[in-house]
């Protein structure tokens, strides 16, 4: 039988992804990423990688594999994938855009609710006999103003949600879009003023790296939340840990963090901190979709065609 083309997976994938890759491809897994891969995984027979927008995939790694053909990150994020390095070695890059938007943004709208009504510290509070005590008043979040940051199909998911709520919506990107029924608010700090809830959905990468810091904390005020379900630079940890400790900002949501898997430990001590380990856009039905995009762009690659999903 003929040799099948190597895969290697620089990321941890889910059951179906496994599964459905091994059924085509010889694959290779490396899920801790580049300083995981084994003596065992034959670099030069390499022909597809499967990676993430924080794993990515550098020029160095491509050198090293010189039979590779395609790039595909599982998700929409390839900010750490290095395009340039790829176009120059005749590589193809994909991703997987609207295959998680819809359980992403569900996960935000969990986060901006459990925040404001106190989920988590009222099921503890009930749980230690503390009735009475925890009854106080919580914010609704209807009248509310939710800010987002970016407004591509995560953050219109964001939007059409917290406007189901009876949420005023604006947004802040580079750009304003006609096309939506939102605020458009061209400065991130005068959002931040106006705003209760401040949600991150953008992508990562040099251009949105800490723009959440302690200047746009400050302006969200001491009654302010921040949701971020978009990379954990987005957000500047020291400066949200100082807002949180000292009640500048009333909570946050995160699934993303800087250092993650390694989350700094003051996060973990703070209850007005909610935290998940980077899966807001995992669910059943987003894997599976995933999974479908990613094995479209290696079979269209690899056959020689321009896969659907080619970027940069």
């Amino acid at each position: 039988m003929a040799d099948r083309p190597h895969v290697l997976a620089l990321i941890p994938l889910p059951p179906v992804a496994r599964e459905s890759l091994a059924a085509h491809y010889e694959l290779h897994l490396a899920p801790n990423g580049p300083e995981s891969i084994g003596s065992e995984v034959p670099l030069e027979k390499i022909a597809a990688v499967a990676t993430n927008g924080t794993t990515g995939l550098g020029a160095s790694l491509m050198d090293r594999m010189p039979n590779l053909r395609v790039v595909s990150t599982f998700g929409v994020g390839h900010e750490n994938v290095d395009l340039s390095a790829a176009k120059a070695r005749g590589v193809i890059v994909t991703n997987a855009p609207g295959t998680n938007d819809e359980t992403v943004a569900d996960h935000a709208l969990g986060f901006i609710l459990a925040l404001s009504r106190g989920y988590a510290s009222l099921t503890q509070a009930v749980r230690t006999g503390q009735w009475e005590s925890a009854r106080a008043a919580r914010p609704t979040l209807s009248g509310a103003t939710l800010g987002i940051i970016g407004m591509g199909r995560i953050g219109q998911g964001i939007a059409k949600r917290g406007a189901a709520f009876g949420m005023r919506v604006l947004y802040c990107t580079r750009n304003p879009r006609s096309d939506l029924p939102y605020g458009f608010v061209p400065d991130l700090k005068t959002m931040a003023q106006e705003c209760d809830y401040l949600v991150a959905a953008c992508p990562g990468g040099a251009a949105t790296h800490h723009i959440i810091n302690a200047e746009v904390l400050s302006a969200l005020g001491p009654k302010g939340f921040v949701v971020n379900v978009a990379r954990g630079s987005v957000v500047k940890t020291d400066d949200l840990v100082q807002a949180l400790q000292h009640h500048r900002i009333a909570g946050a949501g995160l699934d993303v963090f800087e250092s993650e898997p390694d989350v700094p430990p003051a996060l973990l001590h703070l209850d007005n901190v909610l935290l998940t380990p980077h899966m807001a856009g995992r669910s059943p039905a987003a894997q599976r979709a995933q999974t479908n995009a990613m094995l479209a762009s290696f079979g269209d690659a690899l056959a020689g065609r321009v896969p659907e999903l080619a970027v940069g």
